[in-house]
Parts: C-alpha cells; sequence; structure tokens
C-alpha cells in the first residue's frame, strides 16, 4: 500500500537524528579554508568523520592531503571555517577563549613529531609530566610515577631530555599527554624520527594507554607500516575522507583487514586512484543498479562527430 501525502509529508516533517548522535568525535561537511597573500588554499573540503569513544585509530594520507590540517582542529589548534566539528559533546568551533584553553589542558593531550617539542629540556621526566597537572591546578601525588611506569620508562623518572633516547622521550611525552586524564590523545607522526624497533616500543605504548585507561588515540601518519598496528585506518584524500580499512581477528585466530570506500552524506565516494588508472577512468563512469550491488564500469567512447 502506498504512503499518502499527509503521511508523506509528516515524514518529511519529522525531525531527524543529527550525523553521529553522540559520537565521541563527530565531523561533519568540515572545512577549512587557508588565506595567503590573497591566495585561498582549501585544505578540508567538506570531510565526514566519525569515531567512538575508546578507539585506537590511524589516519593516513599523502602530504597535502588534510590530515595534518584534521589533527590541528581537533586539538583546539585551530577554527574551521565551515561544517560541524565536535569532540566529547563540545562543539570546536563555538568555542570561547577561555573553554578553549580548558579543553586543550583537560580533554585532550597532544603528541608532536619532534621529541624536543614535547617536553623542557631542564625539567626531569617526573617533572614534565606533573607539569600540565600543575597548571589545570589538579596535581595528584604519584600519578606522574604511575605512568611512567606504566609507559615501560619508570626509570627515567629522575633523567632530563639529553639524558634520553628519542624512544624514551617518546614515552614519556605520552605520559605527559595523560597527565590531566584526557578523554583524546592525538599524535603527529609520533615515530617519524625514530628507527622501526623504537617505533614498535612507541605503539606499544599508545596501545596501553588505549586499552588499559580507555583514552581514545589518534595518530596522524604517511607511513603504511604504522597504520597496521591499529583496529582502523582511515585515508584522506583531497580533503575528505576517501577509504577505511578495518582489521579484525578471525574465528582462526588470524588478523583480517578488509578495505573500504567511504560513502559520505550526499553520495559521493572516492575511487582509488589505482584502480582509476588501470581502468583508464576519467570525468565519468557508468553505473549499474543491481539485486545487492552498484556496478561501476568506464564510460563507452562516444563516436566521433566526423563519422
Amino acid at each position: 500500500m502506498n504512503p499518502t501525502l499527509s503521511e508523506l509529508e509528516a515524514k518529511a516533517g519529522a525531525k531527524k537524528a543529527a550525523f553521529g548522535g553522540d559520537t565521541h568525535i563527530v565531523c561533519d561537511n568540515l572545512v577549512r579554508i587557508y588565506k595567503t597573500e590573497g591566495v585561498e588554499v582549501v585544505a578540508l573540503q567538506g570531510l565526514d568523520l566519525l569515531i567512538e569513544k575508546g578507539e585506537l585509530v590511524a589516519i593516513v594520507g599523502a602530504s597535502g592531503s588534510g590530515k595534518s590540517t584534521l589533527l590541528n582542529v581537533l586539538s583546539g589548534l585551530d577554527v574551521p571555517t565551515a561544517g560541524l566539528a565536535r569532540v566529547a559533546g563540545m562543539d570546536l568551533l563555538s568555542m570561547t577563549p577561555k573553554d578553549r584553553l580548558r579543553y586543550r589542558r583537560e580533554v585532550v593531550g597532544f603528541i608532536w613529531q619532534q621529541t624536543a617539542r614535547n617536553l623542557l629540556p631542564y625539567l626531569n621526566a617526573r617533572e614534565n609530566v606533573e607539569l600540565p597537572m600543575k597548571l589545570s591546578g589538579k596535581s595528584r601525588r604519584g600519578r606522574a610515577t604511575d605512568l611512567l611506569e606504566l609507559l615501560g620508562v619508570g626509570y627515567c623518572a629522575d633523567r632530563k631530555t639529553p639524558e634520553m633516547s628519542g624512544g624514551e622521550q617518546q614515552r614519556v611525552a605520552i605520559a605527559v599527554a595523560l597527565a590531566n586524564a584526557p578523554q583524546l590523545i592525538l599524535a603527529d607522526e609520533p615515530t617519524g624520527e625514530l628507527d622501526s624497533e623504537t617505533s614498535e616500543q612507541v605503539f606499544d605504548s599508545l596501545r596501553k594507554a588505549n586499552r588499559e585507561l580507555g583514552v581514545t588515540v589518534v595518530i596522524v601518519t604517511h607511513d603504511p607500516l604504522v597504520s597496521e598496528q591499529v583496529d582502523r585506518t582511515v585515508g584522506i584524500r583531497d580533503g575528505r575522507t576517501s577509504s577505511e580499512t578495518l582489521r579484525r581477528e578471525s574465528a582462526e585466530g588470524h588478523l583480517v583487514a578488509e578495505e573500504y570506500a567511504v560513502l559520505d552524506r550526499v553520495g559521493r565516494l572516492q575511487l582509488p586512484r589505482d584502480f582509476m588508472n588501470a581502468l583508464d577512468m576519467e570525468r565519468r563512469v557508468r553505473l549499474e543498479l543491481e539485486s545487492d550491488h552498484i556496478g561501476v564500469w568506464p564510460a563507452r567512447e562516444e563516436p566521433s562527430s566526423e563519422q
């Protein structure tokens, strides 16, 4: 039985749930435009992203794809031009300067790629971890020591930056980021200056923070090997989310990775560049709706007007 006109009107006028609902991190049609010397650069072009509380996610993409801009927005260091960015129920576009300061001190922790940017060289490891707590007025006796022990660098408590290796510095930096018990940790290429063995130690610390403390962890990287150490990888291309890779354990105990194209809210998706090149797809493609899938084919060659 077909719906009546009144039923259709009622359905159209019904209040729809907001995109993402109460998801921990919500980016909806996020836009960031930079203006330099009269030239506009669109870094984010309507990006959509949902991340659940407690996830361990890698954001990957080539240089200039927009991943660092996204990280700056989520950290409160940058304000989007348009769209929605919400973390733990806080709207990052409408924050007052006071709210933004509190957000950066208490809700989010940040880890830079350059180890020297994460720690003050004239303080030892314990003092570096204690500093954010003192600035927020929430100093807890023994927490700095507990965090350093959890991350496997308790022996560095009395050492200053020059007395620690790069990997030790990054693990202490994770402890600093966790000092005020944030809900979200953001890491910008945290292993970019480290060798593979040391990188594994740093990622082990990030996984431990994620699993034992329940903190959401988002890592930005261009290294595909890094993305294999997380449960979900989100690919960004040309300022939009383009793909996701989900990892799960099979019934046989093997790790299975499945890659998906991301379909945005208006039905757009980005086909993998390798697929497009292999089939010489440009400008337009043919679509056919089947019972359980949509077929995508290169466009037929149009006959020449001279024939």
